[in-house]
Formats: C-alpha cells, sequence, structure tokens
C-alpha cells in the first residue's frame, strides 16, 4: 500500500547465523500506532534492529520510509535512517555534552547544516515534549523520565515517518511510564508519526489499549487477526 510506512512480506530475521523469527508479514500505514510485545529474548529488538538496519534483512522483502531493506546498500543507511526516528531504552545520551549540544550533533549526522535552523529546530522538538528550557543541562542532570523525554525529542528532529521505540520504558517507574506513553501517544496523533513501540509492560497495553503484534516461538502475530 502506498500509505505504508512499514511493510515485511515473507520476511526472515537473523541474529549473525542464528534465526529469530521466520516469515513475518506485517504493515504499519502512515499515523499508526502499534505495540511489539513478548518475552525477553523472543526477537523484538532484532525486528527492530533489521527495520533500521543494523541487521541485514537475509531473506524476504521489506520496505520502511520508501527504502527496499532487502536491496539496501550500506551507502544508503544514513539516508533510511533520516526517515526513522530510534528511542532507546538507555537513553544514549552523549555524556560529555549539555543537550543542545547532544541535539546539534545528532542534526550534524543526519546532515543539516544551517545553524539557526537547526536551533529553531530543537526548540520546537524540546517544546513537544515539554522540556523547552533545559539546553544548558547535562544529561546527568536529568531525571530518566527527563533523559527520556530528550531521546523522544532527538528521535523527532529530523520529522520522520516513523519512530522505532525499543522498551522505551524498560528504565522507568510505572509513574514515568504512563507519562512517556501519554507523550508518543500525542506524538502519534497531533503529528500523525507512526509508532511502533515494542514493551513488555502489559499494563500499560491494557490502559491504553492499540493493534498489537506478538512474537511468539518464532513467529510475528497480529493480535487482533488471530483472536
Amino acid at each position: 500500500m502506498e500509505s505504508s510506512v512499514i511493510s515485511l512480506q515473507k520476511a526472515f530475521i537473523y541474529q549473525r547465523d542464528q534465526l529469530v523469527l521466520s516469515d513475518v508479514n506485517f504493515s504499519i500505514q502512515k499515523g499508526e500506532f502499534v505495540y511489539l510485545i513478548g518475552r525477553t529474548g523472543s526477537g523484538k529488538s532484532s525486528l527492530l534492529q533489521t527495520l533500521y538496519a543494523d541487521l541485514w534483512l537475509e531473506k524476504g522483502s521489506g520496505i520502511i520510509g520508501g527504502f527496499e531493506l532487502h536491496a539496501l546498500k550500506r551507502s544508503e543507511i544514513p539516508y533510511l535512517r533520516r526517515k526513522i526516528g530510534i528511542v532507546f531504552q538507555d537513553f544514549q545520551l552523549l555524556s560529555d555534552r549539555n543537550i543542545e549540544k547532544n541535539l546539534h550533533f545528532y542534526l550534524k549526522a543526519m546532515g543539516w547544516k544551517d545553524k539557526n535552523e537547526m536551533n529553531e529546530r530543537i526548540a520546537e522538538v524540546l517544546s513537544l515534549v515539554n522540556l523547552p528550557h533545559i539546553l544548558e543541562k547535562m544529561p546527568h542532570q536529568l531525571s530518566g523520565g527527563e533523559q527520556q523525554r530528550v531521546g523522544i525529542a532527538r528521535a523527532l528532529l529530523n520529522k520522520p515517518d516513523i519512530i522505532l521505540a525499543d522498551e522505551p520504558t524498560g528504565n522507568l517507574d510505572p509513574e514515568m511510564s504512563v507519562e512517556i506513553l501519554k507523550l508518543f501517544l500525542d506524538i502519534n496523533e497531533k503529528s500523525n508519526t507512526a509508532v511502533l513501540m515494542a514493551t513488555h509492560d502489559f499494563e500499560l497495553i491494557e490502559r491504553f489499549p492499540h493493534r498489537t503484534l506478538y512474537c511468539d516461538k518464532g513467529q510475528v502475530r497480529d493480535l487482533a487477526e488471530s483472536m
């Protein structure tokens, strides 16, 4: 479908030589919010890593942000990642520089050059995550929840087609986990940015139900279709 931001067909996901997921078939449409669940070791992270080309799609076909994963060249990976926002469990902020310089570093890596445009976009995304006044703060001066908000802001900088979030609430307490999920849902609704969020927090899913993909026994099932 033209409106799909992700489409996998007969995809086989590997970690090195080990087959992790077999015959994966699903698509995610523009503006859709989807959970990815499964036990630890079930293949959630491997699937996400394949989508942002940290792992190669060895067999089958996949398209994300208009790029064909099954035919991707190494030289194309940076351009693919400009279409994707990635949020990690452990925040992955650079500890030796303040938040403004963290975000500047990312924008330069994405090919931005105009300093005024960069400053303007940084201000925009920090406002979106309700942290407009932390430019001069160092990462260690922020709480875990604030650091994850900066991680989400970083993922939004390049106006991605989709955000891939790998256990983004895994290091947070339950109350902050709810706040972070509400932020994702708000961004999804207001900006029409698709979100694929891996999580094992079933309380969040029950409280804020959305379409759910389930990794189990080497397969990926759409729970709505299997009920």
